[in-house]
């Protein structure tokens, strides 16, 4: 007898699938590639949104300068944007005496002879002086001189030699003395904020306020003699790598590299780096 097999319907609509292994390999492949699609995508987004954050952040105004070296975005000045305090008014306000503006080019010195220091890395150094504005480029040069040549000052290190050079000499950085508007827009080129008022390190110029080095700052407590004193060793001391410090300490002498022309946070003039042949320093203030 012959059986017959009774066969079930199938249910409406409801199909079968058989996938062979052929298909299954392409199905996995295309999976992973989309897979890959996914996370090429999201590093390309997330990459475009962090070289947007680091070109924004290039883009803000860096400050007074503190630390050496170039820096690119000067960190190591008299105006270092985080770091400035507030200055009043009442000291913003242009002294008649002197001049505010100059045509913004420069006479520059000649070279003075022989390096000074007993050991150290020679550093060349030119001086500037802006046009027209009643100050004589050789007069600058003796000054900047005798105050880099002192043994209380950088070379008392013995880790550095300072020599001047003349304009068609290569040097290292130049020591520029500018008006308030010259000074700003050359600390301005890298994002210094001086207010016409602050002197500051831009790359390898340092830039001499002509206002604070005809009248030093208000209530200073010493000489404008000392300042200027002050004013070139710190501003060279950025130039030579030193970053800025604080006061020790009431009454102690404030450290060269504390910023002096905003006060002295209750210590006194100083304008030296060397006191007794050794380094006196304060605290960090970066």
């Amino acid at each position: 007898m012959t059986r017959i097999q009774e066969r079930r319907p199938r249910a409406p609509g409801r199909t079968t699938a058989t996938i062979t292994g052929g298909q299954y390999r392409q199905l996995a492949i295309a999976a992973l590639v989309l897979l890959s699609s996914l996370v090429i995508g999201a590093g390309l987004v997330i990459r475009g949104w962090y070289n947007a954050e680091q070109t924004d952040a290039a883009r803000q105004p860096a400050g007074e300068v503190t630390s050496g070296g170039m820096a690119g975005t000067d960190l190591d000045s008299e105006a270092h944007a985080a770091e400035q305090p507030a200055i009043p008014d009442a000291v913003l306000s242009p002294d008649a005496s002197v001049r505010q503006t100059g045509p913004g080019t420069f006479t520059y010195g000649a070279g003075g002879g022989t390096p000074v220091g007993a050991a150290g890395t020679l550093r060349r150094y030119q001086v500037a002086v802006e046009d027209n504005i009643g100050q004589d480029v050789a007069a600058f040069g003796e000054i900047v001189d005798a105050i880099l040549g002192d043994q209380r000052s950088w070379i008392a290190g013995k880790d550095v030699r300072l020599q001047r050079v003349g304009k068609d000499a290569a040097a290292d950085f130049t020591i520029f003395l500018a008006t308030p508007t010259t000074s700003e827009r050359m600390c301005a080129a890298v994002g210094l904020r001086t207010k016409k008022y602050t002197s500051c390190r831009a790359g390898h110029k340092v830039i001499i306020n002509l206002a604070r080095w005809l009248t030093a700052v208000p209530n200073y407590g010493a000489s404008v003699a000392t300042y200027r004193q002050y004013v070139v060793n710190h501003e060279v001391g950025h130039e030579l790598g030193h970053g800025h410090e604080a006061c020790p300490g009431r009454g102690k002498k404030a450290p060269t590299m504390q910023q002096q022309t905003f006060g002295l946070d209750g210590c006194v003039p100083n304008p030296w780096p060397y006191l007794g042949g050794k380094r006196y320093t304060g605290p960090s203030a970066a």
